[in-house]
């Protein structure tokens, strides 16, 4: 197991002080929760980053990688035929790319958001396939999905290099 030094230490950042109303707090806990597991990722060593460090196979740049794919499909209505392919960055990629994308994708789905005032409303999406959910579901699934992948980063981040803190 690494060593832990000075170096890899971040510094931890409190949870958000958002806003009144309901929006701004889900909006800006899922902000939150996104800024640190893009930073979690971001500077990552190759391969490290790549590698499976529990059985699962789960690793840290396709953690990434696949909150990329839910932030696509969640709001801005693009189709996932396989959900666990989603799980693996593809090999061309480097972390840059894939830091790179998912913060794309953020701003995207940010900007899918501003326009909707009313949290009961379905989110706006080009899928008439599927049923849009709420946004204020969809704001609460986004909270729990990137929390939980942003806990197994944290954890992954700090058996490659040490690296802990948001």
């Amino acid at each position: 197991m690494p060593s832990t030094t000075r170096r890899n230490r971040r510094r931890d950042t409190p949870p958000p002080r958002t806003g009144s109303s309901e929006s701004e707090v889900l909006r800006g806990f899922l902000n939150y929760l996104r800024t640190s597991i893009a930073a979690k990722v971001d500077g990552a060593p190759e391969p490290q980053v790549r590698t499976a460090a529990v059985p699962s196979g789960t690793n840290l740049l396709g953690l990434l990688n696949h909150l990329t794919f839910v932030e696509r499909s969640m709001f801005l209505g693009d189709g996932v035929t396989d959900w666990q392919a989603t799980f693996q960055a593809a090999p061309a990629d480097s972390v840059a790319d894939v830091v790179a994308r998912y913060r794309d994708v953020v701003k995207r789905a940010n900007d899918v958001l501003e326009g909707c005032t009313d949290l009961g409303a379905p989110v706006p999406r080009p899928r008439p396939d599927h049923p849009a959910p709420s946004i204020r579901w969809a704001l609460t699934h986004m909270i729990e999905e990137t929390g939980r992948h942003a806990g197994h980063a944290d954890i992954l981040r700090e058996l490659i290099d040490g690296t802990t803190g948001r």
